[in-house]
């Protein structure tokens, strides 16, 4: 890499991280050319010369901010071994998310996509990749189970990401609500732990019964 790519790509960088930062700290009405570059420490004008718009910087931003997400826990993700710890984990996820402002961040790419066209595609495209990790793990962990079967992994990882940006929205206006739906999940996850530990002969019964309800 030449030393005028390693410079460009480091701007590129701080950008990014302006970018995401300002929307953090200061939310979507007040994220501009202006307010970006001042976080980055660069000049404005840069901000049109490598994405053209700020809302191409936004919506660059936001895939940058969630593939850095995603990676910090992919590793912990892979060795997860039951619904439970799943949902276990998505809990130790919210609450670091949280405390480094990532909460509050979704919360303004939310609100900042009906107004910059740009960000509804790269917020769906960030909240994808968790999508997909979930999926995997979902995938690996019910196959054992009296529901492997009968469960679509692909719709149950969008219902438990929708879940948990429910959790985290509500979390501003009702925070013991939230804490209580987070709850009310890591017991679904225990119950199905239970179904798992249940013995050959009952988890046969168990799959007899959803291959019946099953039917059309």
């Amino acid at each position: 890499m030449s030393p005028e790519t390693a410079k460009a790509q480091e701007t590129k960088t701080k950008l990014l991280e302006g970018a995401l930062r300002t929307l953090t700290e200061q939310g979507i009405a007040k994220t501009s050319a202006r307010t970006v570059a001042a976080a980055a420490g660069v000049n404005q004008a840069l901000v049109f010369y490598h994405f053209g718009s700020v809302d191409e910087l936004l919506a660059a931003a936001c895939r940058y901010g969630a593939e850095k997400a995603v990676g910090r826990y992919r590793e912990r993700l892979a060795t997860v071994g039951s619904l439970s710890e799943l949902l276990a984990v998505g809990r130790e996820i919210h609450e670091r998310e949280r405390a480094g402002g990532q909460v509050a961040l979704l919360g303004q790419l939310l609100a900042g996509a009906p107004t910059h066209p740009a960000l509804g595609p790269a917020t769906a495209a960030g909240l994808d990749l968790w999508i997909t990790e979930i999926e995997q793990v979902l995938r690996r962990v019910l196959a054992a189970t009296p529901f492997g079967e009968f469960a679509d992994p692909a719709g149950l990882a969008r219902a438990v990401a929708a879940s948990f940006v429910g959790i985290e929205l509500y979390e501003g206006v009702d925070e013991a609500g939230a804490h209580a739906a987070l709850d009310a999940l890591e017991q679904l996850g225990a119950l199905v732990a239970a179904v798992e530990s249940l013995g050959p002969v009952a988890q046969r019964a168990v799959r007899h019964h959803l291959r019946r309800r099953g039917r059309p």
